[in-house]
């Protein structure tokens, strides 16, 4: 393999390896904004049973529920951001994985050829020799 070909897919190789851990990154990032919507829809499922056994909370739930209709639709922005992160992480992370395979086949059908290449040599010289052999004798 060629130095240049060795260089490239080493360089491919880092980057996918960068853009793997970007996306591992991410997709944690996306589990903990799961994490929080499910955390909110526990606290008004809690504050609800509540407020049926509680006078006084159940004065309140309405303001309570004001909130969390916020504090939800602001998580579930959050989470729509993470999520286009993600698929940007993996469609960049799709397209370096097919540069470096591209690398890699170049680099391998450059082999094929080198190997050709001296197979040809060998055999020309191979045929050269017998002929000196067969007007020598």
């Amino acid at each position: 393999m060629t130095q240049w070909a060795q260089s490239l897919i080493r360089i491919s190789r880092f980057e996918v390896e960068g853009l793997q851990k970007r996306l591992a990154e991410v997709a944690a990032r996306r589990a903990s904004a799961e994490m929080r919507l499910a955390c909110l829809d526990a606290e008004r499922e809690v504050e609800t049973e509540r407020a049926r056994s509680d006078g006084e909370a159940a004065l309140l739930l309405n303001a309570f529920l004001d909130g969390w209709t916020v504090r939800r639709a602001a998580a579930e922005h959050a989470l729509g951001e993470v999520t286009a992160e993600e698929q940007g992480a993996r469609d960049a992370l799709t397209s370096a994985f097919e540069e470096l395979k591209k690398f890699e086949h170049v680099s391998e059908l450059t082999r094929l050829a080198e190997l050709a290449e001296r197979a040809k040599r060998e055999t020309a010289a191979f045929d050269e020799i017998a002929l000196r052999r067969r007007a020598a004798g």
